[in-house]
């Protein structure tokens, strides 16, 4: 073979290798420009431990299962909700996302869908849906609003339940009887509009029905917060001088209703018992000292379940043969020996859990969703 000869081959498998590397190229972009999108407007502060933990776990959803992820606070600011959404959908079509998780946080879901649904983005809703009385012409999911695929809700009422149930046995074994012979119990919602928050006080309310030896004092909104909480219980403990149970519907508002206890020379936990929701580490470290006598949590993973709903959606596992508006229990009950247990877990964050093995995409032997809070627990590394 002559030398020009060679140099023509070699040139021509040259340009065979670079036309490979550009169509590997293309496939590649292609690959990532596909990638899932999903936002989620969390209606939380950004430096609230609770609402931290939920964009956490929605973004080891994402890595796991490989979409892209963004997600803007609202600042519990519910206007500013609808802010976020237009914004979104106002970007041009290719950087606007395809799926936007949403929250009916303070009732503001109706006006959500109507914004994203106009722009024909999609929307989920997680956490907090749209009650049936509160739907006027909204409708149910993939009706009057079509990208609306459906809702995740975790079973509210069982963390009011829980935690009253645990905090009114403790009072009996305390014998924290008024001189009436009863208990007596003062609560603490989180606020009127929001259903996780009616769900929860339906849930001690029932608890409270069934033992008719307690009497449920008053029951205040603390809108989530500490401070107004301990402002609030400032004038309660004064009003029920023989109050010694305190439900919250929070853990913050549990930690608000200790302090102004504190002020006062009580000790939560010996002449006075708390109980709370949510999973943050001041909230497992006080279920392990005592001072915290019951609290439920593990809800906050329902954004990330809300995540690999639409993952099966999107690649043509459509979760409507389970429903379109789901509530499943998601709470566990924390005891000092399973606070350390999701300590020792997610102490470093949620990127441990493959939420691959719950997808039905990824699973196609999966009939049904499990989405209970115990098994990410117990699931191998």
């Amino acid at each position: 073979m002559t030398e020009g000869a060679q140099e023509r081959k070699q040139s021509d498998r040259w340009a065979t290798t670079l036309s490979l590397a550009l169509c590997l190229g293309i496939l590649l972009c292609s690959a990532v420009a596909r990638a899932q999108s999903v936002a989620f407007i969390n209606p939380g502060k950004s430096d609230e431990a609770y609402w931290v933990t939920v964009t956490q776990g929605m973004q080891a959803a994402a890595d796991s299962l490989g979409m892209t992820f963004e997600v803007q606070y609202a600042q519990r600011e519910h206007l500013k909700t609808l802010d976020i959404a237009r914004e979104m959908v106002a970007r041009p079509a290719g950087k606007r996302p395809e799926y936007i998780v949403i929250t009916n946080d303070y009732a503001v879901a109706g006006e959500l869908l109507k914004i994203i649904n106009a722009a024909g983005v999609k929307t989920f809703l997680a956490y907090s849906s749209i009650p049936a009385d509160q739907r006027g012409d909204i409708g149910a999911p993939r009706t009057q609003y079509k990208g609306w695929l459906g809702s995740l809700e975790p079973r509210a009422e069982d963390a009011g339940y829980l935690t009253a149930r645990a905090l009114i046995e403790r009072g009996k074994k305390e014998k924290a009887f008024g001189p009436d012979g009863k208990l007596h119990l003062l609560a603490i919602a989180g606020d009127r509009s929001t259903p996780s928050s009616i769900n929860r006080n339906q849930g001690m309310h029932r608890a409270v029905a069934e033992n008719p030896m307690v009497v449920l004092e008053q029951e205040v909104y603390a809108a989530w917060t500490r401070e107004k909480a301990a402002e609030q219980t400032e004038a309660l403990y004064q009003r029920y001088p023989h109050a010694r149970l305190m439900w919250a519907g929070n853990d913050l508002m549990a930690f608000g209703a200790m302090n102004s206890w504190e002020k006062r020379g009580g000790k939560p936990g010996v002449d006075a018992w708390f109980s709370g929701v949510n999973t943050s580490t001041e909230a497992l470290e006080a279920i392990k000292s005592g001072r915290l006598t019951s609290l439920a949590g593990g809800h906050f993973i329902t954004g990330a379940w809300a995540l690999v709903m639409i993952y099966d959606y999107h690649h043509g596992r459509d979760f409507a043969d389970e429903g379109l508006e789901l509530e499943r229990p998601m709470f566990a009950q924390f005891t000092p020996q399973l606070a350390d247990r999701y300590m020792e877990r997610f102490s470093k964050g949620f990127q441990s859990v493959d939420f691959r093995r719950y997808s039905k995409v990824k699973n196609p032997q999966l009939k049904r969703y499990n989405f209970g809070f115990a098994q990410l627990l117990e699931a191998k590394r």
